[in-house]
């Protein structure tokens, strides 16, 4: 599998993890498609997105929200992209209509037979087995504003994935006590650093952290 995981921040900041994007994707004028998180002002997100990838000499993309109704037509040359970018935004609401589209397993079955699929933020959470990590922590979460109740999610990964963090006391208590009780690995980046995960191998970029059993790792 070929996925990255994006924490957010600036073009700058991410420079690194989008060299490394460009390379997985290892293709001469691919088609990537962008998944935004809500339709609401998502016209403007996908300009940008294109504005940003132009710089990288591609060119065909595809706009695909999914809180709207979309034709076969479309979907099917979605699945033949050879990107998918998942965008940030409310994880909740997210993942509710990627649910009530029918697209988790679609994505996951496009991941699994070798396209790129990756995240930012709540994107990124999406390709883990649950999108617990959004709901954490209490002083800074995603509100679960369409009352979901099954928080599973993509499950390509067997490590929960936390975006935007901040290396503070309070941040380090609430994951340590988090992994005390359950037994999964949490990957924390600030933004402009992420994951890569290319055929099964994990590689970090920019400065991260990971929290097992009440303890807190530096990577990189």
């Amino acid at each position: 599998m070929n996925l990255v995981f994006y924490s957010g921040g600036n073009d700058q900041e991410n420079h690194l993890l989008d060299k490394s994007f460009v390379e997985v994707l290892d293709k001469k004028n691919p088609v990537i498609t962008f998944i935004p998180s809500s339709s609401y002002l998502s016209d403007q997100e996908f300009k940008s997105f294109v504005r940003h990838y132009s710089k990288f000499k591609i060119s065909r993309f595809i706009h695909f929200p999914i809180d709207v109704p979309f034709d076969k037509i479309l979907f099917q040359e979605v699945m033949r992209s050879d990107a998918i970018h998942m965008a940030g935004g409310n994880t909740f609401y997210f993942l509710h209509h990627l649910r009530k589209m029918k697209l988790l397993p679609q994505l996951r079955s496009f991941a699994q037979k070798g396209g790129v699929l990756t995240g930012l933020s709540a994107g990124a959470i999406m390709m883990t087995e649950n999108i617990e990590m959004a709901a954490y922590p209490e002083f800074d979460r995603d509100e679960n504003i369409v009352n979901i109740k099954n928080l599973t999610a993509l499950n390509l990964v067997d490590f929960l994935f936390f975006p935007h963090f901040r290396n503070s006391p309070r941040y380090d208590a609430v994951f340590k006590s988090y992994t005390k009780k359950n037994s999964k690995m949490i990957y924390a980046c600030p933004d402009g650093a992420g994951i890569v995960v290319r055929e099964n191998e994990l590689r970090f970029i920019g400065k991260c952290y990971a929290f097992s059993e009440g303890k807190k790792f530096t990577i990189n």
